[in-house]
């Protein structure tokens, strides 16, 4: 894969003009995310965290500074309820409540990825934190406005590549990285430009990393300890999880004081290794079109309208021993449209219609999804009513989505049949609805509950899959009889601010009646479906067939509950010489089959962490203590997961110039080296967190 040099050029030329800025005026550091923070994803308005009714969380400033990692997933693990998928350093979704895949949707300035990330958990989200300005989280009842699917939540990567504000002047900055435990060197730039009435903006990115450096062996003593003879125990390197990636983004708009129309166009490329299988990589392209409007201050009745429409073009080829071995493409577009209408009395709100629909297919001799088309058409309605210290909200959506396969496919050795079915189509009609209270006890403290009731469409690859999958080693096998997913979810909090100081909490539960998920079935499979192949060695090979074992997981729909409870607080500790904050934030997540009481797979541990930092002037330095606890509560065939501590420390300098910043930092990893597993990875006795790193970072910003 080819780098991009542009964006070498481009990191250069601004840092040769940021740090070539002379005078003395002192520049402040980018403010940190508060409560009081503008969130623009969990409702039609824009709204401070404190006073949204939804539980949301923002990452922004020094904040996103110090934590942007290789992937999305991993940029927003630690924050209250969201871990993340795990597949090495590289290849990361986020997890939030314990819900993953299909029911957490991410979008990109509100309009969805449309890649192939959720389909396998070794697929990466096409898209580099480096060019972020912000990312939004949003758990629970958002779903009603972005999809019916999004039951855990939303996450929103804003990077404003269509300018949606009058710019006047040029303005930028530039960010190069180096260290880590996997060797990282990245560079990103964002240049933004405009007159007052059109505007511009250009992003590059470059990013490579080796293979990830680890404590002690790659699988755990668990895994160790039922491993055959034959199967190599790698130890202080994470075999084939090196990466990588560059990209860039030009976009321009027409602005004006009550509105903005502009389009963009980016490209995101990127060649990565699968942790789980040392012949396997990835490599991965997207092109991505995106064309969006607004227009406020319209009159009494419509009062604004707002639309975004999202096209992509994805592919990416699983590669074995360099060849070409399976093919993933994902063709198609986002689009919705969004009007807020006028005051009747009291009540304000925004109805509108979302159209999604995009062609995917695996090609090759492995596929184990056959071709198919998503065609998903939705209407929402929002509506917010403030009365007196009351807050009330309701949301409503309404979905039809046709689900098809063609069937067909390679045929297998062993029977001489196409591995999937004829083709066949599936038609769902579903309903969301949500409704959510704030209740402001005073104009510090708030409390906020919401109820909300989902319904969700299979996706095609729970529906039709049927084969292996050599990039994550398991023969998935779908079940085309599943009926939509309905859930119920209920969470209450309760906000607090006072000056420097915040804190919040929440509780949650989520109840499905048919929660749809991929579990282990306890049987084996080859490569060519040949059920519990025999391996005397224990090498991993059927014997006299030379076809790998893979492990066997279907999907099927049971009962299940998830609950757990989420907070997070900051307090000002000392202002004298400096000032001390004190950060705590902790969570639990506990979910099961409630028709058997078995736990569900892949759910994360709980979790506590402090964190001390210290500003003076210019200076700011942190330290962070995150404990997990062991977790024992596994589903059938799946092993347990000890516990672990990470220390980490972060130095930080803000260098102030009249036009011009330079935020310095140092980041130390896992000071102490310990060895951690992130138990709601697929890979987690497979592939362990990194060990110690040392990492440099300079952002330049006028």
């Amino acid at each position: 894969m080819q780098k991009n040099t542009c964006a070498r050029a481009i990191a250069g030329a601004l840092i040769a003009w940021t740090c070539g800025t002379g005078a003395q005026t002192p520049r402040p550091a980018p403010a940190e995310p508060t409560l009081d923070s503008v969130v623009v994803t969990a409702t039609p308005f824009r709204s401070s965290l404190f006073d949204l009714v939804s539980p949301a969380d923002t990452l922004s400033g020094l904040r996103l500074l110090w934590q942007r990692k290789s992937s999305i997933g991993e940029t927003l693990d630690g924050l209250p309820g969201v871990s993340s998928t795990y597949f090495g350093p590289f290849v990361s979704r986020p997890v939030i409540r314990g819900l993953d895949g299909d029911r957490i949707r991410v979008l990109q300035n509100g309009t969805g990825t449309l890649d192939a990330s959720s389909l396998s958990s070794d697929h990466a989200v096409p898209y580099d934190p480096l060019v972020a300005e912000r990312i939004e989280v949003v758990r629970g009842a958002a779903a009603v406005l972005y999809a019916g699917n999004a039951v855990g939540g939303v996450v929103n990567v804003i990077d404003n590549r269509i300018p949606t504000a009058p710019l006047n002047g040029v303005s930028g900055r530039v960010e190069p990285r180096a260290g880590g435990a996997d060797r990282e060197r990245s560079l990103g730039a964002v240049l933004e430009a405009g007159n007052g009435r059109f505007a511009v903006h250009a992003d590059v990115f470059d990013r490579s990393t080796k293979d990830l450096s680890i404590p002690g062996f790659a699988r755990s003593t668990r895994r160790r300890a039922v491993d055959g003879p034959g199967i190599a125990q790698p130890e202080g390197t994470l075999p084939n999880s090196n990466a990588k990636a560059s990209g860039g983004t030009l976009g321009a708009s027409a602005t004006w004081g009550d509105g903005h129309l502009g389009l963009s166009y980016g490209a995101y490329n990127a060649n990565y290794g699968s942790p789980a299988e040392a012949a396997v990589r990835i490599d991965m392209k997207s092109e991505r079109l995106d064309l969006a409007g607004e227009a406020r201050e319209l009159g009494n009745v419509i009062t604004g309208v707002k639309f975004k429409l999202g096209h992509s073009d994805y592919q990416h080829q699983e590669l074995e021993n360099g060849a070409p071995n399976t093919t993933f493409k994902n063709r198609g577009y986002d689009g919705r449209l969004e009007l807020n209408h006028g005051k009747l009395g009291p009540l304000t709100g925004a109805f509108g219609l979302q159209l999604t629909r995009f062609d995917f297919s695996a090609l090759g001799a492995e596929a184990f999804v056959p071709k198919a088309n998503t065609d998903a058409k939705g209407m929402f309605l929002y509506e917010e009513l403030p009365l007196g210290k009351w807050k009330f909200s309701f949301g409503a959506r309404g979905d039809r989505t046709r689900v098809g396969s063609e069937g067909g496919g390679p045929v297998d050795a062993g029977t001489g049949l196409p591995r999937f079915d004829p083709a066949q189509s599936r038609n769902f009609s579903t309903g969301s609805g949500a409704f959510g209270l704030l209740y402001a006890l005073n104009k510090d403290l708030a409390l906020a509950a919401n109820l909300s009731t989902t319904q969700r469409a299979p996706t095609y690859y729970e529906l039709y899959a049927n084969g292996p999958h050599v990039a994550t080693g398991a023969f998935e096998v779908g079940d085309g009889s599943l009926s939509k997913e309905r859930s119920r979810s209920f969470d209450v909090g309760l906000r607090w601010r006072a000056g420097a100081h915040s804190a919040s909490v929440s509780v949650y539960r989520t109840q499905f009646k048919n929660f749809l998920a991929a579990f282990s079935s306890g049987n084996t499979r080859g490569t060519d479906g040949e059920l519990n192949p025999v391996d005397a060695d224990g090498d991993g090979v059927a014997d006299g067939s030379g076809e790998a074992i893979m492990n066997e997981f279907r999907y099927r729909a049971v009962p299940a509950i998830f609950r757990g409870i989420e907070a997070s607080s900051r307090f000002r500790i000392y202002d004298r010489i400096g000032t001390i904050d004190l950060d705590l934030k902790g969570d639990m997540v506990r979910a099961y089959d409630r028709s058997t009481g078995q736990p569900l797979p892949r759910i994360s541990p709980s979790r506590i962490g402090i964190g001390l930092e210290y500003g003076l002037h210019r200076f700011t330095a942190r330290a962070d203590l995150v404990h997990a606890s062991a977790q024992n509560r596994v589903s059938a065939n799946e092993l347990p997961t000890d516990g672990y501590t990470l220390v980490n420390l972060v130095f930080g300098y803000n260098f102030a110039f009249e036009e011009a910043a330079l935020n310095a930092f140092l980041k130390i990893n896992n000071l102490f080296d310990n060895e951690a597993r992130n138990h709601s990875s697929f890979l987690k006795d497979r592939a362990p967190l990194g060990g110690r790193g040392v990492l440099l970072g300079l952002r330049g910003s006028f």
